[in-house]
């Protein structure tokens, strides 16, 4: 059993013709079940790389074929560029400016207060626990 999910960006991202080895990842990809099957299929995934510029070829020609394709595939790149760039201001403007949602660092140092409190509040309720059985002699 294999389950691959993922944001769009991150499928998107995935494709040989969008692929940018010296940017960042882009969206999200979890894969759970069968770990060997996963890497069968990535090796799969990997060596898989259409001409991508023959669909464009046979309908436009050698030399318009080949300019339409670049123009398409500089789009997608285009379009992932915007929509990383998009992703980016919607997710600083809804943590930074409305406040809708709570900064990453933010919401860490409160779970770290909460793990600190829920600690301290152990340690008391077992100090409580001894001066109960110590009372009780």
């Amino acid at each position: 059993d294999l389950s691959v999910r993922g944001t769009l960006a991150g499928l998107l991202g995935q494709l040989p013709m969008l692929r940018r080895d010296d940017a960042a990842p882009v969206g999200e990809l979890r894969i759970e079940g069968d770990a060997e099957l996963a890497r069968r299929l990535r090796k799969l995934a990997d060596r898989f790389d259409p001409d991508w510029d023959a669909p464009f070829t046979d309908v436009f020609g050698d030399v318009l074929g080949v300019q339409i394709a670049n123009a398409v595939r500089a789009a997608l790149r285009g379009a992932r560029e915007a929509g990383r760039e998009l992703a980016g201001s919607t997710a600083e403007f809804l943590t930074e400016e409305s406040r809708d949602l709570v900064p990453r660092a933010e919401l860490d140092a409160f779970n770290d207060d909460v793990d600190v409190l829920h600690d301290d509040v152990e340690r008391l309720a077992a100090r409580i626990s001894r001066l109960r059985v110590g009372a009780g002699r």
